[in-house]
C-alpha cells in the first residue's frame, strides 16, 4: 500500500494511534505549548478580541479548535475572553472539530469540570460539517498529522508487512513535489481538501495554526516515531515499525509552503507567517505575564515565567514553531 494510507491507518484506523484519548505527561503524549502553560491559549485569545475590537460582528461568530486533545487551548482562551469581557462567552458559540467520539468525551467532561453547565460545546465530526457565517479557527500541531507520500529520486514509499519497499513515483506527486523543488522526503496529503471546506463552510475566518516545520523544503526525511518518549526516525534500525504501528505517534516537519499554497487556492490570504515566539509576543504574551505578576505572588509568578520561556526562547526547535494566520 501507498505510505500515506499506511499512515493514515496507522493514526486514524479503529485501532489507530488517534482512535482513543492520550493523556499528556510520561505515561503519555509528549508535551506541547497547549500543554506547557495557559498563557499560550490567552495570548492567542488576546488576539482574537484585538480582531473582535477591530470588527464588531465577530463577537457573535464562533471560536473553534481542530485537533482539541483533552480542550485545554480552547478553554484557555475561552478563561481569557471572559477576563477581557464577560458578556463575549454570552454572544460567541463555541466548537471543536474531532472525528473521535472517545476523544470528544474527554474533552466535554474537561470543559464540564473547567466551566460547569456555563459553555455549551459544540462538537463537529469533520470541517466540511462547519458551516457559519464567521469563525476564528484555531488548531495547535495538526498539519504534522495529515498522512503523507514518501519520495526520493523519482522514486515513492510502499509498505509491505511493515517494511517500506521503494517504486517508480505517480508523475503527479513528482510534479507537485517539483513545484517546490523538492526530490527527497515527505508530501502531505489531504491539506487542500482541508482548506477547501473551510472556505466552503465559512463565509469570514480568521485561522491561525501552529506547527513545526519551516516554508521551504529540505529535501531529507524528517518523518519520525515517537515511542516511550524517544524519538525514532522512521529509517532508524532501531525503530521496529510492526511494533510502533498504531501504539506510537508519528509525524514529520510541515512544509508551510505547501500549507500557503493550498490555503491560497481555496480563497484565503496569507495575513502572517513568523516564530511562534514572535506570535505570541505581538498576540500580547508578554503584557499577559506582567498583569498575571501584580495579582500573584512571586513564586507562582516565576513559576509561569520559566514555563514562558520554553514557549519564546530563541532555541532552534524553538525558531521550526512557526504560526500562520489567514484571513478570509
Amino acid at each position: 500500500m501507498k505510505f500515506s494510507t499506511y499512515m493514515n491507518n496507522w493514526l486514524y484506523a479503529e485501532e489507530g494511534y488517534y482512535k482513543k484519548f492520550k493523556a499528556i505527561g510520561k505515561a503519555g503524549d509528549f508535551y506541547t505549548a497547549v500543554s506547557t502553560s495557559s498563557f499560550f491559549g490567552a495570548s492567542i485569545a488576546n488576539h482574537f478580541y484585538k480582531l473582535i475590537q477591530k470588527d464588531a460582528f465577530k463577537r457573535d461568530g464562533w471560536l473553534i479548535e481542530v485537533g482539541a486533545h483533552q480542550g485545554y487551548l480552547i478553554c484557555d482562551m475561552i478563561q481569557w475572553l471572559y477576563t477581557l469581557d464577560p458578556t463575549l462567552v454570552k454572544s460567541l458559540k463555541f466548537g471543536i472539530v474531532e472525528r473521535q467520539p472517545e476523544v470528544q468525551q474527554a474533552q466535554l467532561k474537561y470543559i464540564k469540570e473547567r466551566f460547569g453547565s456555563d459553555i455549551e460545546i459544540t462538537h463537529f465530526d469533520d470541517m466540511d460539517e462547519v458551516v457559519v457565517d464567521y469563525a476564528f479557527v484555531v488548531a495547535n500541531e495538526i498539519f504534522d498529522a495529515f498522512p503523507c507520500e514518501l519520495i526520493k529520486d523519482g522514486e515513492q514509499a510502499f509498505v509491505e508487512d511493515h517494511v517500506v519497499v521503494w517504486r517508480e513515483a505517480d508523475q503527479e506527486l513528482l510534479a507537485f513535489a517539483a513545484r517546490h523543488r523538492q526530490v527527497k522526503g515527505e508530501v502531505a496529503v489531504g491539506y487542500e481538501t482541508f482548506a477547501q471546506q473551510m472556505a466552503q463552510g465559512i463565509k469570514q475566518c480568521d485561522f491561525v495554526s501552529f506547527d513545526y516545520g519551516e516554508k521551504l523544503v529540505r529535501n531529507d526525511f524528517s518523518i519520525r516515531v515517537y515511542q516511550k518518549h524517544k524519538t525514532f526516525p522512521l529509517f532508524d534500525e532501531e525503530l521496529n515499525m510492526s511494533e510502533a504501528y498504531q501504539r506510537a505517534d508519528i509525524t514529520y516537519d510541515v512544509n508551510f509552503g505547501h500549507v500557503i499554497e493550498a490555503f491560497e487556492v481555496a480563497g484565503f490570504e496569507l495575513d502572517q507567517y513568523e516564530t511562534q515566539a514572535r506570535a505570541l509576543i505581538r498576540f500580547g504574551l508578554i503584557d499577559i505575564l506582567e498583569a498575571f505578576a501584580k495579582q500573584t505572588t512571586q513564586s507562582n509568578y516565576l513559576r509561569e515565567a520559566d514555563k514562558i520561556k520554553t514557549l519564546i526562547a530563541p532555541t532552534i526547535m524553538g525558531d521550526k514553531f512557526k504560526m500562520v494566520h489567514f484571513k478570509k
